[in-house]
C-alpha cells in the first residue's frame, strides 16, 4: 500500500507538469517600460472592472528589464506581456527563441516625446541637441581629440545658456527612454560634430547625470526641490504635471501632441507591447486584454490613453495592429534590421 501511495503521488505530480505550468496562474502578468506603465495601468484597471477576470498583475521595470524577463523562457513565471518604449533589439529577440519563446506578437499602440524640463518657476529652456550631447556626453571633442567632459554649468557650453549647474535627473541604463535619449539625441547630434566619429551615446557618470530609477514620477519630485535641475522623461508626465514642470523646446521645436505625432519634434518614439501567443490557451483573459487596449476606446482619437497622454497613431495603422493580433503574426529577427 505504501508503495502504492508513493506511485499514485509521484504519477499525479508528473501529470500536473505535463499539463503545462502557465495554466497555474489565473492573473495575467506585465512587465516593462515606465513610459508605457500609465497607459498600461489604466487598461489592467478597466479589464479587472469589466470582465470576470482578476485584475492583471503590471510592473515598472524598464524596457530592457521587461525584456530580460520575458525572454527567459515560457511558463508561469514568465510574463505574459513586455511593454517597451523602443522596439524589441535582434539580441532580445534572439534570447527569446534561445528559450524557447519562439511566437511572439508586436503591437504598437501610440507614440510618444521624450521632453527635457525644469520647474514652472525656473526659466524656460531652450536647447539644442548639440547642447544636451556637450552636456551629458562622457566626453567631448577637444583640440581634435575626445577628452572627459569638462563641462560644470550650462554656460560652459554656451553663454547664452544659465549659468547654473548641470544636473540632470534621467532614466537608467535598463530604460527604453534611456535607449531612445541616446539614439535621437547623442547619436543624431554626434554623428553631425565634428571630432566624433559616428554616433556617440555614452552618458557621463562623474555626477552631473543621475540616474533616477524607472518611475518618472521621482525625477518630478526630484524637479520639485532644486530650481536649477533637469529631468528626462515620457511626455505624458508632463502633461500629468503641468502645474508643476515645464519643457524645453528642443532645436526649437515644443514638445506638443501634433509635433510629436508628425516627427517634428526630435525626441519622439513609437510605444509598444510584446505579447508571448504560447501563454494565450494558458492565462485566462490574455487575448481579451489586448484587444481592450487596442479598442478605439482605449487607442482611438478619442480615446482615455490619449488624455493620459498618448498620440494615437493614424486610424489606418490602428487597424494594422488589430489585425496583427488577430492573425498572431509574429515578429522576426529580420524585421527588426
Amino acid at each position: 500500500m505504501k508503495n502504492l501511495r508513493t506511485l499514485g503521488a509521484t504519477t499525479a505530480a508528473v501529470l500536473a507538469l505535463a499539463a503545462g505550468t502557465a495554466e497555474a496562474r489565473d492573473q495575467i502578468r506585465i512587465v516593462g517600460s515606465s513610459t508605457v506603465y500609465p497607459f498600461a495601468s489604466h487598461v489592467t484597471e478597466e479589464f479587472g472592472a469589466t470582465t470576470q477576470h482578476p485584475t492583471p498583475v503590471i510592473e515598472s521595470t524598464g524596457s530592457g528589464g521587461g525584456f530580460k524577463l520575458f525572454c527567459a523562457g515560457v511558463g508561469e513565471d514568465t510574463p505574459d506581456i513586455s511593454n517597451a518604449s523602443r522596439r524589441i533589439k535582434p539580441g532580445e529577440l534572439e534570447r527569446c527563441e534561445e528559450n524557447g519563446v519562439e511566437d511572439v506578437t508586436e503591437v504598437e499602440i501610440g507614440s510618444d516625446g521624450i521632453v527635457v524640463a525644469n520647474r514652472t518657476d525656473a526659466p524656460r529652456l531652450e536647447l539644442t541637441r548639440e547642447q544636451l550631447t556637450l552636456a551629458l556626453a562622457a566626453e567631448v571633442p577637444e583640440d581634435g581629440e575626445l577628452v572627459d567632459n569638462p563641462h560644470e554649468r550650462w554656460s560652459d557650453i554656451d553663454p547664452d545658456l544659465p549659468d547654473a549647474e548641470i544636473l540632470v535627473y534621467g532614466p537608467p541604463s535598463t530604460s527604453g527612454t534611456r535607449d531612445a535619449f541616446e539614439e535621437l539625441v547623442m547619436e543624431a547630434a554626434s554623428e553631425e560634430m565634428e571630432g566624433y566619429e559616428g554616433g556617440y551615446t555614452k552618458i557621463r557618470q562623474d555626477g552631473p547625470y543621475v540616474p533616477a530609477g524607472e518611475n518618472d514620477n521621482l525625477i518630478v519630485q526630484k524637479l520639485d526641490q532644486n530650481a536649477d535641475a533637469v529631468g528626462i522623461f515620457g511626455f505624458s508626465f508632463l502633461e500629468e504635471n503641468a502645474d508643476r514642470v515645464q519643457a524645453a523646446r528642443v532645436d526649437g521645436v515644443a514638445p506638443e501632441a501634433e509635433a510629436i505625432a508628425s516627427g517634428e519634434y526630435p525626441i519622439s518614439r513609437s510605444l509598444f507591447f510584446y505579447v508571448k501567443n504560447a501563454h494565450e490557451d494558458q492565462v485566462p483573459g490574455l487575448a481579451e486584454y489586448v484587444d481592450l487596449f487596442l479598442s478605439e476606446k482605449m487607442i482611438g482619437e478619442l480615446g482615455y490613453l490619449k488624455r493620459l497622454g498618448l498620440i494615437p497613431l493614424p486610424e489606418e495603422r490602428r487597424e494594422e495592429m488589430r489585425q496583427r493580433f488577430e492573425d498572431r503574426e509574429p515578429v522576426e529577427v529580420d524585421d527588426l534590421e
